[in-house]
């Protein structure tokens, strides 16, 4: 059923809390993140939950681990009185995670405009692949952390003309381009990877593996080798984990 005032239908959600950004370039910033639920894709690492909770986890208080479960779905207004009370004005960005946020586009165009106060706006965290939905949803959005989903790392058959066709449309915006690599992943992926982010003049951000099982973490110098190929392609190549796992949080 529709909330009042809401033109669209309510959709599930995992959880909504604050934390820092843990991977890419904005490492270390404070965030406040809703986290959809669902992904058009199943990759091997994922450590998202599958399948639709029965209720939304709402953090009572930063860092405590103290939740409150509010029962989905939920309409864009439900989410804005669930946040009503957090000062966005601390926060470097709102991030829309999943999951897959793009897989709700006509919720995230009713909810967006009621997340405006954070110091760097609306920070979608996708898979890169909903071209279709980016599109729709660009002049929303401000940074786009977009994955490219390596072969040796998901499991999957390589996704590169959807990262592409997603990668021309968010190149418009503040844009760079993730993938997690693992033991063993070739160099030929890397390079594409490479090319693509130099293509856009975009970072390449190269993060460690850090879910799924253990031996699958690549060693420094694996690490650090593929770093320096990847830097024959493009210019600006970082090696950056996990980094909320170190801190303890989520």
């Amino acid at each position: 059923m529709q909330g009042a005032g809401s033109t669209v239908a309510p959709v599930p959600l995992s959880e909504i809390f604050s934390s820092i950004q843990g991977e890419g370039p904005y490492v270390g910033c404070r965030h406040l993140f809703i986290r959809f639920t669902g992904c058009n894709l199943s990759c091997r690492y994922c450590d998202t939950p599958r399948g639709e909770p029965p209720g939304c986890r709402v953090e009572v208080k930063p860092g405590t681990g103290s939740f409150v479960t509010i029962p989905n779905p939920l309409t864009p207004e439900e989410v804005a009185v669930l946040i009503s009370g957090v000062d966005l004005g601390k926060y470097h960005a709102v991030s829309l995670t999943g999951g897959e946020p793009l897989l709700y586009p006509d919720f995230l165009r009713e909810l967006i405009p009621l997340l405006r106060g954070a110091r760097r706006g609306i920070y979608l965290e996708t898979n890169g692949t909903l071209f279709g939905a980016l599109e729709s949803l660009l002049h929303l959005v401000d940074v786009i952390a977009m994955d490219v989903k390596l072969p040796s790392a998901t499991g999957m058959q390589p996704l590169w003309e959807e990262h592409g066709r997603f990668l021309k449309a968010a190149r418009k915006k503040e844009v760079f381009l993730k993938a997690v690599v693992v033991k063993g992943t070739p160099l030929d992926e890397v390079a594409v990877a490479a090319g693509m982010a130099e293509a856009a003049g975009v970072p390449l951000i190269l993060q460690p593996v850090t879910a799924g099982e253990p031996g699958r973490l690549p060693a420094p110098g694996e690490l650090l080798w593929l770093q320096s190929k990847a830097l024959e392609v493009a210019r600006d190549v970082r090696v950056i984990p996990q980094v909320h796992r170190f801190c303890g949080m989520r």
